[in-house]
């Protein structure tokens, strides 16, 4: 029985004890225990100049209790000690009158209750009708949802296969590190105990053979990129920002370039730091205005295609001097072949853990990209490969390891499609979605050193992340 059912029962048994009470109390209480009652609703044979007469107590179709008493005359004296206990009897029954309304309004308040939560055991009954009808159609669709997640993770077995290989040898490290750090622990608590020079020795060939394995994980194929983490808002809707990934780990010198013509204008900033409060350190002013946003910093020196033409100009910071200048035969300019969004974006330089490169296209090629690898002190081309992918269909590339990696779109939702390998002169579509949180990328270019792709989106200079799959290959197999 729920808890209102039992409290509502509770109730009605406490009425029917305190009208079984009254019934059985009052004759004594006023000196009638002598008499005996007649049945339920009948008179006591007592006459009203002897004393009370008093009815057997009864309950009304509401469950309240009944109970009437006939007062005697009023010629017996009422300073007697009967009167005395016949006013405490009245106080005593007209406080149990309002006992007894209380617990019938408890009691109303109750049933309510019940009431109410019958109706929502109804509805919880419903409910579970209603789950046990679909739970079929429920284990269905779950079903389906986990079979799409297990297609998704299928092709990360052989990545990790693969993985499981390379691990072996970072744990050798790991287990190389624990143990001479637990040397220099203690050392510090006695020493002398091991000879410095001979430990100094270990360190110096694990690091040798930490940076050899660094080395080796210096390319890889992409696999996912993540972010973006948005670095600074300025300027206007198309430019480009670098850094250059071929500089020493402490120069960190960013440089700026606002809009993709009409402009000749490079802003120098220190570090990251400096361009985010806008401490600028110098400015320099370019003898050629450039054409589109594709430039790229290299070893120290700016690589730009000047406005209105294929010709490629290498222009050198510390000596601010043009060391260069090139044209690319059968390039396309001035937005025959651009990105989808255009702005004068036919060429794109770029560079990777390989080289310098020029992505472009030519009426040769029917239009689709063409890869060129540049000297970086001529800009003579010294390779290049035609691809079949349409240059006005692209968003952006970039080019990681030789490999050029295409995006579908400049807009929102777009993914990297397409990437051709240098290496091996193949293609292949890909699905790599990233995030354009501000839905207009005109600038995307991969640097080494960062790990990272440094992106103009929609006047927000942005940082994305990537993950690479690097397959460490051991001195036998090099």
């Amino acid at each position: 029985m729920s808890p209102p059912l039992l409290k509502l029962g509770a109730v009605l048994s406490t009425m029917a004890m305190i009208s079984n009470w009254m019934s059985q109390t009052l004759p004594s209480l006023v000196g009638l225990n002598t008499t005996r009652l007649s049945t339920a609703n009948t008179l006591t044979q007592i006459s009203p100049k002897e004393g009370w007469q008093v009815y057997s107590s009864a309950q009304d179709p509401d469950g309240r209790c009944i109970c009437t008493v006939v007062a005697p005359e009023q010629n017996l004296c009422s300073r007697d000690a009967k009167s005395r206990q016949l006013r405490q009897l009245l106080e005593k029954v007209q406080n149990m009158s309002q006992s007894i309304e209380v617990l019938n309004l408890r009691t109303q308040r109750d049933f309510q209750y019940v009431l109410k939560m019958e109706t929502q055991m109804k509805g919880l009954k419903a409910k579970f009708r209603q789950i046990e009808d679909d739970r079929k159609t429920l284990m269905t669709k779950h079903f389906q949802e986990l079979k799409e997640k297990m297609d998704e993770l299928l092709p990360l077995i052989p990545v990790l296969e693969q993985y499981k290989t390379d691990a072996k040898l970072i744990t050798q490290f790991k287990e190389e590190i624990r143990n001479l750090s637990a040397v220099l622990t203690g050392i510090q608590e006695e020493i002398g105990v091991y000879d410095y020079e001979e430990l100094y020795q270990r360190v110096l060939g694990l690091e040798t053979r930490l940076r050899d394995c660094m080395k080796k994980l210096t390319c890889g194929k992409l696999m996912k990129i993540t972010g973006p983490i948005t670095i600074k808002t300025s300027g206007s809707r198309f430019g480009a920002w670098m850094t250059d990934p071929a500089a020493s780990e402490k120069n960190n010198r960013v440089w700026y370039m606002d809009n993709y013509y009409k402009n000749n204008v490079v802003r120098e900033y220190k570090s990251i730091a400096d361009f985010v409060s806008g401490a600028q350190s110098r400015t320099y002013n370019l003898p050629f205005k450039w054409a589109g946003t594709n430039h790229v910093v290299y070893n120290g020196s700016l690589y730009f295609n000047k406005y209105q033409s294929n010709i490629i100009i290498k222009y050198n910071f510390d000596s601010g001097r043009v060391l260069a200048q090139r044209s690319l035969e059968y390039a396309g300019f001035h937005n025959v072949y651009p990105y989808t969004w255009g702005g004068f974006s036919d060429i794109d330089l770029m560079a990777d853990e390989i080289g310098l490169w020029a992505v472009y296209a030519t009426n040769q090629n029917a239009g689709n990209i063409v890869i060129s690898q540049l000297n970086q002190d001529t800009l003579e081309v010294t390779k290049s490969w035609d691809t079949g992918y349409p240059k006005r269909s692209a968003g952006e590339s970039f080019m990681i390891c030789g490999t050029l990696y295409v995006t579908n779109s400049h807009l929102t939702g777009a993914k990297v499609y397409y990437s051709y390998s240098t290496k091996t002169s193949t293609y292949e579509y890909t699905d790599i979605p990233f995030h354009n949180q501000y839905f207009h990328i005109s600038m995307l270019d991969y640097n080494s050193r960062d790990r990272a792709l440094y992106a103009w989106n929609n006047g927000h200079q942005v940082l994305f992340n990537v993950t690479l799959f690097h397959i460490i290959k051991t001195d036998d197999e090099a």
